[in-house]
């Protein structure tokens, strides 16, 4: 289901853009760099967070890390990751296939500039074998995303 929705999600808005699947699976930063030869970092993993009482989602390079002090700077509360069941919910995505698009409900969507390091970035397509190719400026349009600066330096 969740691929779907991805796959449908991208016909409607960027019908440039095709998800590429893999037999290996690309669960893990260090899984997707190797399967799709690109660098860690290009890996935008997204992570899903609740922040006080919102449920959010921050898409970051793959060997970023928050900095719960920038986070909690910028969204007036330390962020606590979302168990599986609950990441599921918001995004119908399974963990390792959490990515900001092809969503069954609105959720604020954050891309941290780590992103911007890289010239073309690899979310994952809303499964474990699947991910897309874009650059993060086209990330960030096609999610309706807002740029912050919460990764440690």
């Amino acid at each position: 289901m969740s691929r779907e929705s991805v796959q449908a999600f991208f016909e409607a808005n960027a019908p440039d853009i095709e998800p590429v699947v893999l037999t290996d699976s690309t669960a893990t930063v260090a899984e997707a760099a190797r399967a799709l030869g690109v660098q860690e970092g290009q890996i935008a993993k997204t992570l899903a967070l609740k922040v006080g009482d919102e449920r959010i989602l921050v898409v970051i390079a793959g060997t970023g890390r928050l900095d719960n002090r920038k986070t909690k700077d910028t969204f007036g509360n330390r962020p606590r990751m979302l168990p599986a069941d609950e990441v599921l919910e918001l995004t119908s995505h399974p963990v390792g296939g959490v990515c900001p698009f092809g969503l069954p409900q609105p959720v604020k969507v954050f891309c941290d500039t780590s992103l911007r390091a890289f010239d073309e970035v690899w979310p994952a397509a809303g499964d474990r074998n699947s991910s897309v190719c874009l650059t993060p400026a086209r990330l960030v349009e096609l999610v309706g995303a807002k740029w912050v600066d919460i990764s440690q330096s």
